[in-house]
């Protein structure tokens, strides 16, 4: 990912609570035949000890994306976004351009083979997205279907080798223009130009 140093977020915490804020991820991957093949799943984020953690999910067993994997795995994790018009900077030489932030993390996929392992994979995926639920559903609620579940679905680790985070927020203007853009977006209607507003502000704040 192109991450001029101006937009470059490093701070481990940020990095992992945006990835398990934003968790619906886009992984993707490069097969020996040379395709590329992507997925849009939930990942989950394992603090193991390791510098930068492990990345767990599982895809269809008739999704070609576990089988033959050549290089490392990518997973993309997006957030807020939202276009930023030239004229909130009331300037001259000036140009359109989006604020938005994502985090890109790289590392082999490795598939998970015993059952036990991706029986607990399940179980702690099932628990992280059912949180807040009145009756929270679990795995053992849904008795045999389990074995027919696990037989259409395969689950796989990424060790994170290696993490690269972007808040694009405008830091490449002025204190100035900044305070504008946040001003204009707080007048949108969208929760990610509020979202991108109020981290811009917050952002901003850190200058001062």
């Amino acid at each position: 990912m192109y991450v001029p140093s101006a937009f470059a977020r490093n701070d481990l915490p940020d990095l992992h609570a945006f990835m398990e804020r934003n968790s619906f991820a886009t992984l993707v991957t490069k097969h020996v035949d040379g395709r590329l093949i992507a997925s849009h799943i939930p990942l989950l984020l394992v603090r193991d000890g390791s510098r930068y953690g492990q990345l767990c999910g599982h895809i269809a067993r008739g999704n070609d994306q576990w089988r033959d994997v050549a290089d490392e795995a990518l997973a993309i994790f997006s957030g807020p976004h939202v276009y930023i018009s030239p004229r909130w900077y009331e300037a001259d030489q000036v140009v359109p351009t989006w604020n938005y932030i994502a985090v890109h993390a790289y590392g082999p996929l490795e598939m998970i083979s015993d059952r036990t392992e991706f029986l607990e994979l399940l179980r702690r995926m099932i628990d992280t997205f059912e949180v807040g639920a009145e009756t929270p559903w679990t795995l053992e609620r849904s008795g045999e279907a389990v074995d027919k579940m696990l037989a259409g679905i395969v689950g796989f680790r990424i060790p994170i080798m290696r993490l690269e985070g972007k808040w694009k927020l405008s830091q490449n203007h002025s204190p100035d223009r900044q305070a504008k853009v946040i001003a204009a977006l707080e007048l949108q209607p969208s929760e990610d130009a509020q979202e991108i507003a109020a981290l811009m502000r917050k952002n901003l704040e850190r200058l001062f």
